[in-house]
């Protein structure tokens, strides 16, 4: 049995299903996969919240549409929620764990048994601690039961069609922030428009991480490294500058260490290795 085939047969077994679906790579597939197993029986959920930009929401909606997949939108201010704002490191858990609590209930009402959500394997190998959230609450995994990675799921989105095959990894805005650093609606508001700018100008996967400070705020800029010759070209770095400046950063550097997913997480895993280190007997 392939993995396509297998994940379909995971989904048969449900019946009805509630999907959270971001609009992104792995949950445009996931849903793409239950509706067509399961046809109306799906309802897909989006959150709309200041940790999500526009064109997201919109793309999830239009992809809805074109689907003729019941989709709801449920707000959310995840600002709201106690101790989110100053950013611990479970600070995904906190978020999660508010949102699926949120979803269940929705299904509750539809009489809906299960909510699935678009994790795959890959996401086993980061920091994670919104898949604690996940298991807590019992909220499906399908495509980490089945064993699929990201390549896997670009390739199938692809073979299926769907647009979002080649469409960048994205996580929430507030996975730019530090760890320790408080999330304020403003500096999410310029995260936004730092990287939507930069997608305009024609770049593709893209990270603005900030960095606060009683001497300004740095704008730290994840690209591929592969766009670094497109970033110097027909001075786009000046260009760069001057636009992210003008949306409120103090600094604006470029990381030469390129994009990297969940960069932010590198200094919890190295304190995780070495309290296992100290704790592993000599």
């Amino acid at each position: 049995m392939s993995q396509l085939d297998a994940l379909k047969a995971y989904l048969k077994e449900k019946e009805k299903l509630v999907v959270a679906f971001s609009g992104g790579v792995d949950s445009t597939f996931l849903l793409k996969a239950a509706h067509d197993v399961l046809g109306d029986n799906v309802i897909a959920v989006t959150v709309k919240s200041c940790l999500f930009p526009e064109r997201e929401i919109c793309e999830a909606e239009a992809f809805c549409e074109k689907e003729d997949i019941r989709h709801v939108i449920v707000e959310s201010d995840e600002l709201a929620i106690e101790g989110f704002s100053k950013n611990p490191p479970d600070r995904c858990y906190i978020c999660k764990k508010d949102l699926f609590t949120k979803i269940l209930r929705m299904a509750e009402e539809e009489k809906i048994p299960y909510v699935a959500e678009a994790s795959n394997l890959d996401d086993n190998g980061d920091y994670r601690p919104g898949l604690r959230a996940v298991e807590e609450l019992k909220v499906l995994s399908p495509l980490r039961a089945v064993g699929m990675d990201k390549r896997t799921i670009r390739e199938l989105s692809r073979e299926l069609g769907l647009p979002t095959w080649s469409k960048q990894s994205f996580a929430c805005l507030a996975s730019r922030f530090v760890y320790g650093e408080k999330i304020t609606r403003e500096k999410l508001h310029m995260v936004d428009l730092a990287e939507q700018y930069l997608l305009d100008e024609g770049f593709h996967q893209v990270r603005v991480r900030i960095h606060g400070s009683d001497k300004g705020t740095i704008s730290r800029i994840e690209i591929g490294a592969e766009e670094f010759a497109h970033m110097m070209a027909e001075k786009r770095a000046e260009k760069t500058n001057a636009r992210l400046k003008e949306i409120g950063f103090s600094y604006v550097t470029l990381d030469l260490g390129g994009y990297r997913m969940g960069s932010m997480n590198d200094s919890v895993l190295a304190k995780e290795v070495q309290e296992n280190s100290e704790q592993t007997p000599k």
